[in-house]
């Protein structure tokens, strides 16, 4: 028998495909005459309808949703005019050869069309195919979408492809879309005079969303509508701690770290899946913590991830270097540590003592895990314990990296609290 799946289970399977679908993510683009993807659809759709060639660049920073927005329009023209429209979807990561492209075109237009495909066929037999193709599909009134991402690879070497294509659509009776994506923003400016003269230099600019459009999003993403086929009680606690959560002052804190790092719509996308992970499956609603949980998570910290198992005696030596820092020594070797290392032992009468051989290979340890370092390579050709070093990582890391460890003395937490806060 079956067990029947808990409520908070389904309403965070209900949130996780949402979150899975580049359609509903940005179908809160579609209400607006002013986004990307309205203006995209307009020149793709007059293209259709008036029998007309075109060309644009999609332009903007990779999981900024240029990607969607092309799948979002082609769908809706599928639509719209179910047997006018042949999509052509080339790579520049693949296709970057010319040849290659050339063959691929073919390959692709004779599946579109139920046409027998030949392998062998030389270049200028694949490029004299594409050329009637183009004729005719637009001689039976069909126009014919070319999808050319990584774009700027398009525009390394001869040429060739661009050349061929963008001459072939100057032909009254061609009718094709050129559509090329690229997180390059000067693309446009790689393309060679013959081949810029036939391009009809539109640019669609995909920036990263505001702090505004981003709480949007968010808000778009995780409240329930009410056909979610969640109970309404339920789905009305949800929205309400939710928007209750978008007010809070360390949920505003968190979207702000979060575009500081990477404002993009994919990366946003991430974080809210991993929030919706850390949510309280007891309770059955999001809080705080999910999403400080979420970013934390996101945030790449390989430093903190060395700090968590070094030894004792490594602490103390990092210690000592922050207070010698903060002492504004701006030049200090092994010596002047060990120096401040007994000035401690001698103060605090603990049993953390060690002999200066071991604390050196300590020393050598944090060199090769590259919390420190040496701080001027004028001084390579002298013993290592006489070489200026410095620290590497930050008060705050160090003071996360004390809290962290379990076997840190309560001493060296003294010492480093005092001098953080002189």
């Amino acid at each position: 028998m079956v067990a029947a799946v808990s409520l908070p289970s389904q309403a965070q399977a209900v949130l996780r495909s949402r979150l899975c679908d580049p359609v509903f993510i940005h179908s809160a683009l579609s209400s607006s005459l002013d986004t990307n993807y309205s203006k995209l659809k307009y020149l793709v759709a007059s293209s259709v309808s008036e029998a007309c060639n075109n060309s644009v660049l999609l332009l903007g920073p990779r999981g900024c949703g240029k990607a969607a927005v092309v799948d979002m329009v082609l769908d809706d023209l599928k639509e719209e005019h179910p047997d006018a429209i042949s999509v052509i979807r080339l790579n520049g990561m693949l296709h970057n050869d010319d040849n290659c492209a050339m063959k691929e075109i073919a390959r692709q237009l004779c599946s579109e069309h139920q046409l027998s495909f030949s392998k062998m066929a030389s270049s200028d037999d694949n490029t004299e195919f594409m050329i009637d193709m183009l004729r005719e599909c637009g001689l039976a009134h069909k126009t014919i979408l070319f999808i050319l991402e990584e774009f700027d690879l398009f525009a390394q070497g001869k040429q060739r492809l661009l050349y061929s294509l963008l001459d072939a659509m100057q032909s009254l009776t061609s009718q094709a879309v050129v559509i090329g994506v690229s997180c390059r923003l000067d693309a446009d400016q790689l393309l060679e005079k013959r081949v810029r003269s036939r391009f009809s230099h539109r640019k669609l600019l995909f920036i990263s969303p505001s702090l505004d459009d981003m709480q949007r999003l968010v808000e778009h993403l995780l409240i329930l509508a009410k056909d979610s086929g969640l109970p309404s009680k339920y789905i009305a606690d949800y929205n309400s701690r939710l928007t209750s959560i978008f007010s809070d002052k360390k949920f505003k804190g968190c979207l702000n770290s979060l575009m500081d790092a990477d404002a993009t719509t994919s990366n946003i996308q991430r974080f809210l899946f991993r929030a919706v992970s850390y949510m309280d499956m007891e309770s059955g609603f999001l809080s705080v913590e999910s999403f400080l949980k979420a970013l934390s998570s996101m945030q790449r910290q390989p430093k903190m991830d060395s700090l968590q198992d070094l030894s004792i005696l490594e602490l103390y030596i990092l210690v000592c270097m922050h207070r010698l820092e903060s002492k504004e020594q701006t030049s200090y070797n092994f010596t002047r540590i060990m120096k401040e290392y007994r000035s401690i032992q001698d103060a605090y009468k603990t049993s953390d003592k060690y002999a200066s051989t071991v604390c050196f290979r300590a020393f050598e340890h944090l060199l090769d895990r590259e919390l420190i370092s040496f701080g001027d390579n004028r001084w390579r050709n002298q013993a290592l314990e006489y070489r200026p070093v410095k620290l590497l990582i930050s008060s705050r890391e160090l003071a996360e990296s004390l809290k962290l460890n379990t076997t840190c003395p309560a001493v060296l937490q003294k010492l480093f609290d005092r001098e953080r806060y002189m």
